[in-house]
């Protein structure tokens, strides 16, 4: 079911992602309803979870799910999402706690700003190096220029301590099986890597789509963290998975990635530095108090006063709360 299975007997030691959330894989079981909570019924037996504690379940090969399991997952505000072995391909996701949008909301308010985008580029940066080895007057072209010669050295690095030899990336997703082993090796790497940061993001409540330092595609955001830890994790994991042999490349470079990820406790990486590179706290951006505030899960905006109550009816003169309003469709 996971590669852990002794941290089901005691709940309390289920891998903390950061204090404010949890996360669980599970594979090869099937999940139904339990009461409030769910159990996910493997071969020893039936293990009990309890959602209200629990934000994300990953859902890995050979789980299948009962409608009344998600109900109660999506109750009690835990994101599903359908991962790979291990969660390191991310295929799907249902919704979360999506009664704020907070984070999402942040992370568009730096994006349409040039002067926090900037910033927010220059922080991703300078996050791959160490603390005083970037001159604070660097301009973003000389970021991109030292960004470009660190990953060209960790390249270099891993071929001369593996003995693998380089000759350049050279990437093509519709040839991908007449590449070079490490090519092929490192294009499996970075698809693992892009799966784990996807979930990660998307749980976290953010948006895969809004890139800072790229643009254009969906999945924009998730390569700009990816970057992060690419010769640190990828890079490293290519190289040894061609210096073992070059038969089943793809399946060996997944399960090193697997446990790679788990030594490294990537997933907590991942968030922390997710609010680092947003400067996402509450003093971070006006925009966060306007979702936060007041305890209806809805706001309308408006230009003079930014937000008014929603599940009122602005046609009654005294704007008199009605419960007929934009809000009532989602109840508290």
């Amino acid at each position: 079911m996971t590669d852990h299975p002794a941290r089901l007997k005691n709940l309390r030691l289920l891998p903390k992602v950061r204090d404010s959330w949890s996360y669980l894989y599970v594979d090869r079981c099937r999940i139904d309803q339990l009461h409030y909570a769910i159990a996910l019924h493997v071969e020893r037996g039936v293990i009990p979870v309890p959602v209200a504690s629990l934000n994300l379940l990953l859902l890995g090969p050979g789980t299948s799910i009962t409608h009344a399991a998600i109900r109660t997952l999506a109750d009690n505000g835990c994101l599903v999402g359908w991962v790979g072995e291990a969660g390191v391909r991310f295929y799907a996701a249902g919704l979360g706690e999506t009664r704020s949008s907070r984070h999402l909301l942040h992370q568009a308010s730096l994006w349409a700003d040039p002067k926090a985008r900037l910033e927010t580029v220059v922080r991703m940066y300078r996050l791959r190096f160490d603390a005083g080895e970037i001159p604070a007057h660097y301009s973003l072209r000389q970021l991109r220029g030292r960004e470009g010669l660190r990953v060209r050295a960790a390249y270099e690095r891993a071929s001369r301590e593996t003995g693998v030899p380089w000759h350049g990336r050279n990437y093509d997703a519709r040839t991908h099986r007449m590449g070079d082993p490490v090519n092929r090796a490192l294009s499996t790497a970075n698809a693992c890597l892009y799966g784990i940061c996807h979930a990660a993001i998307v749980a976290a409540g953010y948006s895969p789509a809004i890139g800072f330092i790229h643009t254009g595609n969906m999945l924009s955001f998730v390569f700009d963290i990816a970057d992060l830890y690419k010769t640190d994790l990828s890079i490293p994991v290519a190289f040894r998975v061609v210096a073992d042999g070059v038969d089943r490349i793809e399946e060996r470079t997944r399960a090193l990635c697997r446990d790679a990820f788990y030594r490294s406790r990537l997933l907590e990486r991942i968030v922390d530095d997710l609010a680092v590179v947003l400067d996402d706290s509450p003093q971070a951006a006006n925009v966060l108090e306007l979702v936060d505030a007041g305890f209806s899960p809805m706001w309308l905006w408006d230009p003079e006063t930014e937000q008014v109550p929603a599940g009122v009816n602005y046609g009654d003169a005294e704007g008199q709360e009605t419960g007929l309003g934009e809000a009532s469709e989602f109840p508290d």
